[in-house]
């Protein structure tokens, strides 16, 4: 066998492939593995950072705005972006730098991108009022192939609001006095969902049913529908609310008493009757402090084999305003007993305590958002046809929730961003 250098030929091609992958970009974790659409082998990973270095390397493929920003609360800098211990925490504080009261972390990849699919595993920081942001936009003069744009894969809101975004910022025009741009936005609420079914194993008799919710702002119930035991079953409010046979509403009996803590605004367009018409567009709205809760009082015991209610409102195709912590319990002539409680807080889907996984597969044809592996949604791509950095940004906005000290400290975490195109 020929040598080089004394080393066989073989164990030399080995050690020109070792230090050729000393200086790639690190290949991912196996303990997390993308969630690639469609069939896993028919893409090629061609970019990732899996932040597995230190701080002062994240300059070697990111940039950093370091300045104020006029759009939101907090000013950005390099100071809230810190890699350690295997991920990149962009944190908020509150200090006053830049002419703003807040600073946060916003970068951006110096290497553009286009056509693929874009994946970021991270968490939400964890207080109201916060933007936590994986998106594509692009820099510079305009392309010479469609508009100027940003893609936003997901602006999370704590505690599981997945906001999606197609901007275009090519087509500017004045309106109001002021500004503005076409945009395309969709919104996810995850954990919490429009319709509660409590459906009774062992059916409970009793005078009384409360509904109580300790939400932080006004919301809506659409319907709340207490039926007896019924073999035939029970109507899905969302989409059918006609009578099934054998079934009985208690809550429309002239007899029930129905008292609530309170509601928005003066006027029937609030009122508890709106619960019990049958029309989703028609809702009680509650008081924005303190507890909210709803009370059906019987003139006689009843057996109550299923209790079902509708939350929100319906905007776009998209449920708004969904309630993040509730209470159904019925009293047994002594005290209340609890029979279902929901709490966002206490929950799984509270996307400040574990990872979750936001993608987009972007073709010269579509826009598709996937969460956890899974679309939610798909759009004919119009004008993104030109290469784009990479972002990740975390905000104070007030669109979001309440600016309060609470943000302060807080950090969006990002495990890894990774790149693949199809083979």
């Amino acid at each position: 066998m020929k040598l080089i250098n004394g080393l066989s030929h073989r164990l030399f091609i080995a050690l020109i492939l070792v230090i050729n992958s000393s200086v790639s970009i690190a290949q991912p974790d196996k303990s997390t593995p993308s969630m690639l659409p469609g069939n896993a082998k028919d893409w090629k990973l061609i970019w990732n950072d899996e932040f597995d270095y230190e701080n002062k390397n994240l300059d070697k493929e990111w940039e950093s705005q370091n300045g104020p920003s006029g759009h939101i609360l907090s000013s950005r800098w390099r100071d809230n972006a810190i890699v350690s211990d295997g991920t990149l925490k962009l944190i908020n504080k509150k200090e006053q730098r830049g002419g703003q009261n807040w600073t946060s972390g916003n970068i951006w990849t110096k290497q553009q991108f286009m056509y693929g699919y874009y994946e970021c595993r991270y968490k939400y920081a964890a207080a109201e009022g916060t933007n936590n942001s994986f998106w594509l936009m692009t820099k510079g003069i305009e392309p010479k192939e469609g508009k100027k744009f940003e893609i936003d894969i997901n602006e999370g809101h704590y505690p599981n609001e997945i906001a999606t975004n197609i901007h275009n910022w090519s087509d500017l025009y004045m309106k109001d006095g002021k500004q503005r741009h076409p945009s395309d936005s969709k919104t996810f609420n995850f954990g919490t969902r429009p319709d509660y079914t409590i459906q009774l194993e062992i059916p409970i008799a009793t005078t009384k049913i409360r509904f109580t919710s300790t939400h932080n702002a006004h919301f809506n119930i659409g319907e709340f529908n207490i039926y007896n035991v019924n073999p035939n079953g029970y109507p899905n409010l969302l989409t059918s609310n006609k009578p099934t046979d054998g079934l009985i509403n208690f809550n429309k009996l002239p007899d029930t008493k129905i008292t609530v803590s309170g509601q928005y605004k003066e006027g029937t367009t609030f009122s508890k009757e709106n619960m019990l018409d049958g029309k989703l567009e028609t809702r009680w709205t509650s008081q924005a402090k303190g507890e909210k809760w709803i009370e059906f009082e019987f003139a006689e015991a009843k057996t109550i084999g299923c209790i079902k209610f509708v939350n929100g409102w319906l905007s776009n195709g998209t449920w708004q305003g969904l309630i993040n912590n509730y209470k159904v319990e019925y009293w047994d002539g002594k005290k209340w007993i609890e029979m279902s409680s929901f709490d966002l807080d206490k929950g799984t889907y509270n996307f400040a305590k574990e990872f979750h996984t936001y993608g987009l597969e972007w073709t010269k044809d579509e826009l598709v958002f996937y969460f956890d592996g899974k679309e939610i949604r798909r759009e004919k791509n119009t004008f993104c046809w030109s290469p784009s950095p990479i972002w990740l940004s975390l905000a104070i906005i007030p669109w979001a929730g309440n600016i309060t000290d609470a943000i302060d400290g807080t950090q969006m975490e990002v495990d890894y961003v990774r790149v693949y195109q199809k083979k």
